[in-house]
């Protein structure tokens, strides 16, 4: 049968070879490759280079790589392809095949060796696949970050939250371009190009508290932008605007585009939004950037989030909710595809020359499940008076079956 397959011509010729529920598809349309509900347990990695093959079923077979057979469940023909072309877990040849094996021997070794949960394999099959958010209340954390609120700042952006995320594995090879990317996709949707809100992502380690959340001049706020020098702010703006006509001319359009379209949110501002740490150094300047001094890193593991708004404190909280939720998801597909990812980047960073928490990704494994530890932060106003604390008790509710928040 392998033959047979592996000639991925004369499909009729082919059909003689497997068990009689095999339903051919007519000689006249050797695009498509009907091999469902038979007794298979392994497809030829051959069948890949069929190149008029367009559409294939193997559902209903029992294949010994687990993976490949979710993916004829749920995925396109071009992607099983693809997996097969590169070897796969169970249908490769030579050294992928072999490694293939090897990691498939040892994800089985992993799980014989994980207690059991209650509920049988169906309780631990629901365990390992669902998301878990554990919140530290302000009273259990010994050290909580707090945001003083400046009265003069709600003339100008008066909505802010925050929270600060543990756990995050940013260290795989694209964990950190696919968060970043999230957070993009989130300012162009949910947030309504920054009109609505902004996000902003702080590596925690970087940031002094207690912060102030206040406003300055212009020519008096300066900061390091993210891929710049220490710069005033009405220089940053001014620089940005000439270089977004000047783009706008180079491609002969009649909008601006990226960075530069949120440039207008501070027309007619005598005084500039932006948060300043401990050490009075500002670390964000919302809606345009945030500083080099708290940027995220593949070895960044703790995170301070903030979302500002002009609009309203509910967008603030619905955006927090979002950006929390995509970091659980991402998070948890990075623990689960860690041992290909390190295999394409082995390497330490090469910015810190440091691995991960080591202790993090072993709970994390033990417990089948990739939890994030999210700590509340309160605002507050000079006084002390409590303005908002993130996440209440009404803030990171979901309703999706897939994720657990333990309070």
């Amino acid at each position: 049968m392998k033959g047979a397959l592996a000639l991925c011509v004369g499909i009729n010729s082919m059909s003689r070879s497997l068990s009689p529920v095999f339903r051919p598809v007519p000689a006249v349309s050797p695009q498509t490759l009907d091999l469902s509900n038979n007794q298979l347990s392994e497809i030829p990695a051959a069948l890949a280079d069929c190149p008029k093959l367009k559409e294939i079923h193997f559902q209903g077979n029992k294949l010994r790589d687990k993976r490949l057979e979710k993916m004829v469940h749920g995925c396109q023909t071009k992607s099983i392809l693809e997996y097969l072309r590169v070897g796969g877990r169970g249908g490769g040849k030579g050294r992928a095949k072999a490694e293939g094996a090897d990691k498939e021997e040892s994800r089985k070794k992993k799980r014989e060796r994980r207690p059991k949960r209650e509920g049988g394999e169906e309780g631990e099959l629901e365990a390992v696949h669902r998301l878990l958010l554990r919140v530290l209340h302000v009273s259990e954390n010994p050290a909580p970050l707090v945001v003083c609120m400046h009265p003069e700042v709600r003339d100008v952006r008066p909505f802010i939250v925050g929270a600060v995320v543990r756990g995050m594995d940013l260290h795989a090879a694209n964990a950190l371009k696919r968060f970043l990317a999230a957070q993009t996709k989130l300012h162009e949707d949910l947030c309504e190009k920054r009109t609505a809100a902004t996000l902003a992502t702080h590596d925690l380690k970087a940031v002094r508290g207690p912060l102030l959340y206040g406003v300055r001049p212009p020519q008096d706020l300066k900061i390091i932008p993210l891929g710049r020098r220490e710069v005033k702010a009405k220089d940053l703006v001014r620089q940005l605007q000439l270089e977004a006509e000047e783009q706008r001319k180079q491609k002969k359009r009649q909008n601006v585009s990226g960075l530069h379209r949120y440039l207008h949110l501070l027309d007619g501002k005598d005084n500039y939004p932006c948060l300043v740490d401990a050490d009075g150094d500002v670390i964000s300047f919302p809606p345009i950037t945030n500083s080099e001094k708290t940027k995220i890193k593949k070895s960044t593991s703790d995170l301070f989030l903030e979302v500002t708004s002009a609009t309203s404190l509910q967008i603030c909280k619905e955006a927090m909710d979002a950006l929390i939720l995509k970091m659980a998801e991402l998070n948890k597909y990075t623990l689960e595809n860690k041992e290909e990812e390190l295999l394409s980047d082995p390497e330490a960073d090469p910015v810190s020359g440091q691995f991960p928490d080591s202790q993090t990704n072993c709970s994390t494994k033990k417990d089948g499940a990739s939890p994030l530890v999210v700590e509340q932060v309160r605002v507050v106003d000079p006084d002390g008076s409590l303005r908002v604390v993130y996440p209440s008790k009404t803030d990171l509710d979901f309703t999706a079956a897939h994720i657990t928040v333990i309070r």
